[in-house]
């Protein structure tokens, strides 16, 4: 049985309708999250970290955490937290498939976990 590949998507952003329009090309049709409707919970988050093998601060869009007011500084159980609440915050897209997980940027980087 093929594993679940999920993508966390924001429509707006091209490099996440770009990893989106690969995945569909490589005849993989993934179950898609727009976060910024369905965040992810704490837990979730976690999760999606330590499959992609990072920290908090690793997958924080500077610009959007700056006009939130979300401090890089935090420590990583609060700056989950402040993610959560503030999604848009979140870099994207992330492709999760099984216990690994990428940032598509750039896009083709999600096929190493395919």
């Amino acid at each position: 049985m093929a594993e679940t590949v999920t993508i966390l998507h924001n429509p707006r952003c091209g490099k996440s309708r770009q990893t989106l329009e690969l995945l569909r090309q490589r005849g993989i049709e993934p179950v898609v999250v727009e976060y910024l409707k369905t965040p992810p919970t704490e837990t979730e988050l976690a999760a999606i970290l330590a499959k992609l093998g990072k920290h908090p601060r690793d997958i924080l869009r500077a610009k959007e955490a700056a006009e939130a007011g979300v401090s890089p500084d935090l420590p990583d159980d609060a700056l989950i937290a402040a993610m959560v609440a503030n999604p848009i915050v979140i870099e994207r897209p992330i492709v999760i498939a099984g216990d690994r997980a990428r940032v598509g940027r750039p896009p083709e980087t999600v096929l190493e976990i395919l």
